[in-house]
């Protein structure tokens, strides 16, 4: 009878082990959760950075496409030219800070369109007499963290097709 009575319980040990499975499960748990809100971050973040760029690029496409005349001589970081509403405006891009700039030419105000931009060529194709521009093809590329996503975009000028 006295035997029968020590065997109805868990020992000492048997439960400092389960406890200590227990332990590792939840450890492993918490880590699995952290993991996945950081990786949800990350994803938002890029999310942003990408999606700011794609609206930088709609406005730019859509401006150089009824552009009256583009600056074939501006440099490779930036395209220059006038509006079908005759603005005088110019795109950008100033590698040392990262930023996609709007400039107004005319009264010279400067406006960020875009951030987290490592680096961006605008690639010119000339008209057959080489003063005006056919074409603009954009290529920008954004970082956010270690992540980098390069877009490109390209614009007809609508006037300078013939």
């Amino acid at each position: 009878m006295k035997n029968s009575k020590y065997k109805t319980g868990f020992t000492i040990a048997e439960l400092l082990i389960a406890l200590a499975i227990s332990a590792m499960l939840l450890v492993a748990v918490a880590v699995a959760f952290n993991a996945s809100a950081v990786n949800y971050q990350e994803n938002e973040d890029i999310f942003r950075t990408i999606n700011n760029a794609r609206q930088a690029l709609f406005r730019m496409t859509s401006q150089l496409r009824t552009a009256d005349a583009v600056n074939p001589a501006a440099p490779n970081n930036e395209c220059s030219f006038f509006t079908a509403a005759g603005e005088n405006i110019t795109y950008q891009f100033r590698s040392a800070e990262n930023k996609l700039y709007l400039i107004t030419n005319i009264d010279s105000n400067e406006y960020v369109l875009c951030d987290n931009v490592t680096a961006m060529t605008f690639t010119k194709t000339l008209t057959g007499d080489g003063l005006d521009c056919k074409s603009v093809q954009i290529s920008m590329t954004v970082a956010s963290g270690n992540v980098q996503k390069t877009i490109s975009a390209a614009a007809a000028i609508r006037r300078n097709l013939n």
